[in-house]
C-alpha cells in the first residue's frame, strides 16, 4: 500500500492509539520514522521503540506510548510541514512549542532533532511537528 505522507500516518496512528488507551502500536518502518521515534522517547514522550522483520521482507516499527496516571503522556501531536506544504525554518526563527514545555522535531543536515538542539547547533531545517 502507498502512502502519499507515511509521517502523517505515523502521526495519525499515535493519536488514535491514545485515544483508544493502546499500550503498543505497530506501524510500518522506515529509517526517518525510527529517527523520530528516537526523538521522541529521548525527549521522554514514549517509554521505548523496536524495530522487527518479519517473513515477508516488510519491518514494522512498533512504539510503547507512555501514560501518567491513565493520561497521555503526548497531549497534542500535530504535522507542521505536510508533502503539499513544505515549512522550512532558519536556526533564529524555529517556533518555541508552548514557551518551551513542548518540541518541535525537525529535520536539519546533521539529522533529526530537536528545535532545542538546533538551535544550540544552529541550524535550520524542515519543522517535521509539533510535540506537547
Amino acid at each position: 500500500m502507498s502512502l502519499s505522507d507515511p509521517i502523517g500516518d505515523m502521526i495519525a496512528r499515535i493519536k488514535n492509539a491514545q485515544l483508544r488507551n493502546h499500550k503498543i502500536i505497530k506501524l510500518p518502518s522506515s529509517k526517518f520514522k525510527t529517527k523520530i521515534a528516537e526523538v521522541l522517547k529521548r525527549e521522554g514522550f514514549i517509554i521505548d521503540y523496536k524495530v522487527e522483520a518479519k517473513e515477508s521482507n516488510a519491518i514494522d516499527l512498533l512504539i510503547n506510548l507512555k501514560y501518567n496516571s491513565g493520561t497521555p503522556v503526548i497531549s497534542t501531536i500535530e504535522r507542521v510541514s505536510k508533502p503539499g506544504r513544505r515549512i522550512f525554518s532558519s536556526a533564529q526563527s524555529l517556533p518555541m512549542i508552548n514557551n518551551g514545555l513542548g518540541i518541535a522535531i525537525i529535520s536539519t543536515p546533521k539529522g533529526v532533532m530537536t528545535d532545542i538542539d538546533a538551535r544550540k547547533q544552529k541550524l535550520g531545517g524542515e519543522i517535521i511537528c509539533k510535540v506537547f
